[in-house]
């Protein structure tokens, strides 16, 4: 089967069919067939997501693992950054990703250069759209800082959280905007935002910064509903684009952008972004304490 065949059907390139979750062969040659595409419209669809999406954004990628040989059979290494446009037909699977990266590690490549044309050709093909990848060469790893999401921390407030909701899905129905006060800009953070990956069930820890303008959400609420996801078995791009529309359908903001990142797996974090104002500039790629 060709992976990077971003016209295959969706039941063939469901998260079922994925390599996840199943015992997988570690490639010694490169092979852009690893990489498993999955559709994004079927879980948007069941988000009421049609025709002109509501959102722009997109999908950060970081991977630490990066490494290839040069003519001289010379290990090189390197972390390199994904832009996946949110646009795109398809998400990534990151099992997938991962084997697919891995398949460097033995290819031998004129210069990093090359290597990004490849990813960049490889990765566009399966998203189905075009895929922005730089690279961090060992020269600059000094240069990287950490920063940590900005805003309001809703892990402040005191809740309680009843037995039975603990092992519940986030219900967006509970969220609340107060319209009688004045309309407000404001940024609000938490870092208790966890779901699991939909096919292992593994845990996925993330952090969430949510800017609006519009009537003040309830934040208790708020929190509530991001600790609803404790339990919840959606891929990260996926939570978030719940968390956007939610809050966009019950809450009725102006403006809102919707970001988390999450830690790290099998080298591999994974920073989903949405927004629906044209003033907003993707968030700086700053890693997180946690990450």
């Amino acid at each position: 089967m060709d992976h990077t065949n971003p016209s295959a059907s969706p039941a063939s390139h469901s998260p079922e069919s994925s390599p996840l979750g199943k015992s997988s062969q570690y490639p010694t040659h490169y092979d852009p067939s690893l990489l498993f595409p999955i559709p994004r419209a079927p879980k948007r669809a069941e988000l009421q997501i049609s025709g002109t999406l509501p959102f722009f954004g997109v999908d950060l990628w970081t991977a630490y693992e990066i490494s290839w040989l040069n003519l001289r059979g010379k290990p090189q290494i390197a972390i390199a950054t994904f832009m996946v446009p949110a646009d795109s037909p398809n998400i990534i699977e990151s099992k997938s990703f991962k084997l697919y990266l891995n398949s460097f590690n033995q290819e031998r490549l004129e210069s990093a250069d090359q290597l990004i044309d490849k990813m960049r050709t490889d990765l566009s093909a399966a998203a189905g759209a075009q895929v922005q990848v730089a690279l961090t060469e060992p020269a600059q790893f000094g240069q990287l800082q950490f920063g940590e999401l900005s805003g309001l921390l809703l892990d402040r407030l005191d809740v309680e959280i009843e037995a039975a909701a603990s092992g519940a899905h986030p219900d967006g129905s509970q969220l609340r905007a107060n319209t009688e006060e004045a309309t407000v800009e404001e940024t609000l953070v938490s870092h208790l935002l966890k779901s699991n990956c939909p096919v292992t069930s593994q845990p996925d820890w993330g952090s969430v910064q949510i800017q609006y303008v519009g009537a003040p959400i309830d934040q208790e609420r708020l929190l509530k509903y991001i600790i609803g996801f404790r339990e919840h078995n959606e891929f990260h791009e996926q939570c978030v684009e719940r968390i956007f529309t939610d809050i966009l359908r019950y809450c009725k903001p102006q403006k809102l952008a919707v970001y988390a990142r999450y830690t790290r797996r099998g080298g591999l974090d994974i920073n989903p972004w949405r927004s629906n104002f044209s003033s907003a500039k993707p968030p700086s790629q700053l890693r997180n304490a946690r990450q």
